[in-house]
């Protein structure tokens, strides 16, 4: 692992838990000398995770949108700020650059990303990691309804295995480095002429 995308909320939350999650997962992405990508902004969870990596010595690549650095959320101190067209650029970009991907807590916009890159996973389009770091047991129910849509046939067991899940940073991020994705069928459509 040299760069893990985190996608996380650009509010603080309504406990305390949340913001020490981000800065005790900042500090262990420093520690193993891995680099940060995440949105590009200065404020909310997003700001604390940046801030620190960037207090312990690591490296924070942020991505941003335009329309945010318009309106100068962006988080001025990082290693490399890149900005992008739009929202579905910024995925792509922070898909690209990273080895992996873990999800602190947020709201909808934290939850749309992190689905998305586990379904590009599931369809075999990357085979990077994807892990969510349940602070304070935030993701308790998120957890459950993984469990429910397997026992309902939405979620393939080898599919649910996908979601990797730690209470401490160090805990998934080893996880990640003893990550093998499950073996994805590639279905090609048969030449009907």
């Amino acid at each position: 692992m040299k760069r893990i995308a985190v996608f996380c909320g650009s509010s603080d939350g309504a406990s305390p838990a949340y913001k020490e999650g981000a800065v005790q997962l900042g500090k262990e992405l420093a520690r193993q000398g891995i680099a940060l990508v995440y949105g590009g902004a200065s404020v909310g969870i997003m700001g604390t995770v940046a801030d620190a990596v960037l207090e312990a010595g690591g490296q924070v690549i942020g991505v941003i949108p335009q329309m945010l650095e318009d309106r100068e959320i962006s988080h001025r101190g990082l290693t490399e700020l890149i900005v992008v067209g739009s929202m579905h650029e910024r995925k792509m970009k922070m898909a690209e650059l990273s080895d992996g991907f873990i999800a602190l807590p947020g709201g909808p916009g934290t939850l749309e990303e992190f689905f998305e890159i586990f379904t590009w996973a599931q369809l075999g389009l990357h085979q990077k990691p994807c892990g969510i770091l349940n602070v304070n047991g935030y993701y308790d129910l998120l957890i459950s309804f993984f469990d429910h849509m397997q026992d309902q046939q939405f979620l393939q067991e080898k599919y649910r295995s996908m979601a990797l899940v730690g209470t401490s940073p160090a805990e998934l991020i080893e996880k990640f480095n003893t990550y093998i994705p499950p073996s994805v069928k590639t279905y090609i459509k048969k030449d009907q002429t």
